[in-house]
């Protein structure tokens, strides 16, 4: 495969300029500043800078001085910055409040169907015995990251019975891609959609699991097989300009920036964990597509609004994408950063 061409200097200079554009943005202590600043703490693992470290924890430091507020599945995704700002400052606070994360999870959080946690975008919305392909980044790569860094198997083995649980339920077997959701009481996908968001959230998640499971570990050929079939097929239907539709399979849906930066750092990810650039071609043509959709001021544009699983196609096509949003932010970092070190240019 043919060596990646870019400029670092402008792959870093975007970056820098995401950063700026996201601690401009108001959060709270919820899903969005989850992914928004997880982004934010791979772009200073790859780049360095301590401006990033700096106003992360400064954010967070805000937050627990006000307390945490009910937890919900969604909400643990801010635990993803909690252990970076661990690792790199060996602040027991930020492990303590993980820690309180994690437990919630494994005690409170509501489940179904042997042990899969039940989808909770917020306090304010209910959606009985429903599995999201979202809580895959939400709250079952949370806990393998927690259970690899404590040396916790309970931590680890739960992250992983939802990995299993969520590909057991949303992964189709015949084109391999993930649905958005499984409704437990209907014994359906719903609408059985293939959304490009979603389908990130299962790549990139999985991807970078291969680096935290033992290959000895039942569990290592599992997600490594669930993820070599979906992005064989996700790279088939990559779009002209370097992205993926919001329905991947509809090429009228809108290319999306968020799903197609998350599916773009799986590639990235898995193609260093079989040590090849296979798909290095892919990656390629997405450097350009999510650079294009970035502003001089650092917004990442054409990102789809939080989006519920939706009725039907047309739902789908018609979730708007003119705002900036957390996880377009965080994504397009994820993405980015994972080019400054990768080692399969």
């Amino acid at each position: 495969m043919p060596p990646l061409l870019y400029d670092e200097q402008q792959v870093r200079t975007t970056i820098d300029h995401i950063v700026d554009r996201t601690f401009a943005m108001d959060f709270t202590w919820d899903w969005p500043a989850g992914v928004a600043f997880y982004g934010v703490s791979r772009a200073h693992e790859a780049t360095g800078d301590e401006s990033c470290l700096q106003s992360l924890a400064a954010w967070v430091d805000n937050q627990l001085e006000e307390g945490l507020p009910k937890l919900t599945v969604n909400a643990v995704s801010i635990g993803h910055s909690l252990i970076y700002l661990y690792k790199t400052t060996q602040n027991d606070i930020y492990l303590d409040t993980a820690v309180q994360m994690a437990d919630f999870l494994r005690h409170d959080a509501p489940r179904f169907a042997d042990g899969i946690f039940q989808h909770t975008v917020s306090q304010n919305y209910n959606f009985p015995e429903q599995a999201w392909v979202d809580t895959m980044f939400m709250a079952g790569y949370f806990l393998i990251r927690m259970g690899t860094l404590l040396g916790r198997a309970d931590y680890l083995e739960d992250g992983l019975l939802q990995y299993h649980g969520h590909e057991r339920f949303l992964q189709d077997p015949e084109t391999n891609l993930y649905y958005h959701g499984w409704d437990h009481l209907a014994q359906n996908n719903m609408s059985a959609m293939f959304w490009a968001r979603g389908n990130s959230w299962a790549a990139y998640t999985m991807a970078m699991a291969l680096k935290d499971v033992e290959v000895t570990h039942p569990s290592f050929m599992k997600i490594h097989d669930s993820l070599r079939d979906q992005l064989s097929s996700l790279v088939r239907l990559q779009a002209a300009d370097g992205l993926w539709h919001t329905l991947l399979k509809d090429a009228s849906s809108y290319t999306e920036t968020s799903g197609s930066a998350g599916i773009a750092a799986g590639l990235v990810r898995f193609n260093e964990a079989i040590g090849s650039p296979l798909y290095n071609k892919s990656i390629q043509q997405a450097i350009g597509g999510v650079l294009g959709k970035v502003t001089a001021a650092g917004a990442v544009t054409s990102v789809s609004a939080g989006t519920a699983v939706m009725k039907d196609a047309e739902g789908y096509r018609s979730v708007p994408n003119q705002r900036v949003q957390g996880w377009g932010q965080g994504l397009a970092l994820v993405f980015l950063s994972s080019l400054l070190t990768y080692s399969l240019k």
